[in-house]
């Protein structure tokens, strides 16, 4: 090869060599012009949370957020706890007035989180909520209703009618002659039946639910049950031995502790506020409170329900799924248990010296008798028996 060719390679390659530099020195700087995302310092989840697991989740959000758990691509986790009545936070929801959109939810019950989805999936054509995947709704505790009835009361009402149901509080409320009639004492005037404010309290809803169960001998109960000539009749009979429902507002079994026999003589509430309270009854009132499982039982469960509508951030909604597995802990669970509340985590046993033992001998346990399960009603179901309760109820 000559020495002219060897020079016009050299040259040849210098200037490839400095095409090459100068094409990575353009792609560097167009690249280090573009901002690179920076993740936050921390991350918000706001959780709006049902009353009776409220005290619970309040103190485990603390703990989280104090922990190495609270940590997620570098970002801390800040929980923030919401309380609400599930009835309030679903009308927030879909009217929209929940500003900003709260991370996740837990209510009283799935069905809440059902209707709800139901209402947006009509209005946007798409869930909000799911029901299967990684972010679906799970059960963080559980609780019954059960019969909380002063032992009095309820020693009278097993002689007269042999058990107690809704059936024997019916006849209860409808005598005329009051508990002398029914073979109580003088002292204690007439039956006094306690059930939460359905408009304040999803449990008043679940109460007539469960009413209306036992009224048809069935676990599914239609629009056309509830709006029944008949039954309408039994139920307004029943409600009317209500005596003050402006007074049973979000926290009926902590009234029966505070001001007993004045509240009412018993009622169906959550499991978990009459454990929880029983020692306050004992302490301030002769009478002890017995517990006793109905035959038609219905429950809260509820379950942790993150949002997955574009007002939250992917970040936020996994930082919500690290509290939801946080609640989930053996020892989240543990802390539930000594509130009353039963684990959704099948790991978790119900110890000895829990509520349910210390309260055995009032009927409490920890393996429920067994019983038929009301089925979840349909949002048609809850606005007609709101609807009843509106029209024959509250205005008498």
């Amino acid at each position: 090869m000559n020495r002219t060719r060897l020079i016009f390679f050299a040259v040849l390659l210098v200037a490839v060599a400095i095409v090459g530099v100068s094409v990575l020195t353009r792609q560097f700087q167009t690249t280090s012009a573009i901002p690179q995302p920076v993740a936050p310092k921390t991350v918000e989840v706001r959780v709006v949370t049902a009353l009776p697991v409220e005290p619970w989740v309040q103190e485990a959000a603390r703990d989280f957020n104090a922990s190495p758990a609270a940590k997620i691509e570098n970002s801390a986790i800040k929980v923030t706890i919401i309380p609400m009545d599930g009835l309030t936070a679903m009308g927030q929801f879909e009217r929209g007035d929940m500003n900003p959109v709260a991370t996740a939810w837990i209510p009283d019950s799935r069905y809440l989180v059902e209707l709800s989805n139901a209402a947006f999936k009509e209005k946007f054509g798409r869930d909000v909520f799911l029901t299967d995947g990684e972010y679906r709704a799970r059960p963080i505790a559980i609780s019954l209703f059960s019969w909380g009835i002063y032992e009095s009361r309820a020693n009278v009402l097993r002689k007269k009618y042999g058990s107690i149901d809704w059936k024997t509080i019916h006849d209860a409320a409808i005598a005329k002659g009051g508990w002398p009639e029914l073979g109580g004492d003088p002292q204690w005037g007439y039956f006094k039946l306690v059930v939460p404010n359905p408009r304040r309290n999803v449990g008043g809803l679940q109460a007539m639910v469960a009413a209306a169960g036992e009224y048809y001998g069935k676990t599914d109960i239609t629009v056309a049950d509830v709006t029944n000539p008949d039954f309408q009749k039994w139920l307004k009979e029943l409600m009317g031995a209500v005596t003050d429902f402006s007074s049973l507002g979000s926290y009926t079994a902590e009234n029966i502790a505070l001001f007993g026999y004045s509240t009412g003589d018993g009622g169906q509430l959550l499991e978990s506020d009459l454990l929880v309270n029983m020692q306050g009854i004992q302490t301030r009132w002769a009478d002890p409170l017995n517990i006793v499982y109905p035959k038609y039982l219905t429950w809260f469960d509820f379950p942790f329900t993150i949002w997955v509508g574009p007002e939250t951030t992917a970040l936020e909604k996994n930082a919500a799924l690290e509290f939801q597995r946080y609640l989930l802990r053996p020892e989240v669970q543990a802390k539930a248990i000594s509130r009353g509340l039963r684990p959704a985590n099948s790991d978790v046993a119900i110890p000895n010296e829990s509520l349910f033992a210390k309260w055995q001998a009032q009927g409490a346990t920890t393996v429920v008798p067994r019983t038929t399960a009301m089925r979840s009603p349909s949002r048609d179901v809850l606005l007609a028996l709101l609807r009843f309760y509106d029209l024959q109820v509250a205005q008498r």
